[in-house]
């Protein structure tokens, strides 16, 4: 049997299936309160993202407590348990690396608030208007 050619965007295609399930793993570790930590068992936290490398060994994990609440005690709890969950995830996905997780904030929340914050004001909202008008 031949083998299939590998592209840029298989590659991409296998990056995101596999980002997407080490985000559900962790996130069901999360939910099910499975990482005994006070921090943790007190915030809902937000598996927002997950980003692989290419070779599939790092994984970049966009958390997001409930209301951006104590977000840096949250990061550092789970920075603390880092070696518990990668080996949860590494255990239920049976890839062939254990992907080294690196948490970090989730600042696309901000970014999408400052925005609307911007497209309200009422100076952008007139400009908007006279656009519509010519």
């Amino acid at each position: 049997m031949a083998r299939q050619q590998s592209t840029p965007e298989t590659k991409s295609v296998r990056l995101l299936k596999v980002g997407e399930q080490v985000r559900h793993v962790l996130s069901e570790l999360l939910t099910r309160q499975q990482v005994h930590d006070d921090v943790l068992t007190a915030h809902s936290v937000s598996v927002t993202e997950v980003r692989m490398s290419p070779d599939l060994r790092h994984a970049t994990v966009f958390i997001k407590p409930l209301l951006g609440v104590d977000e840096d005690e949250v990061l550092k709890a789970l920075r603390t348990h880092t070696a518990y969950l990668q080996r949860e995830v590494a255990a239920r996905l049976r890839l062939k690396y254990a992907a080294k997780l690196k948490f970090v904030s989730d600042e696309s929340f901000d970014v999408a608030n400052r925005i609307d914050r911007l497209l309200s004001d009422p100076r952008v909202a007139r400009d908007l208007g006279r656009d519509g008008q010519d």
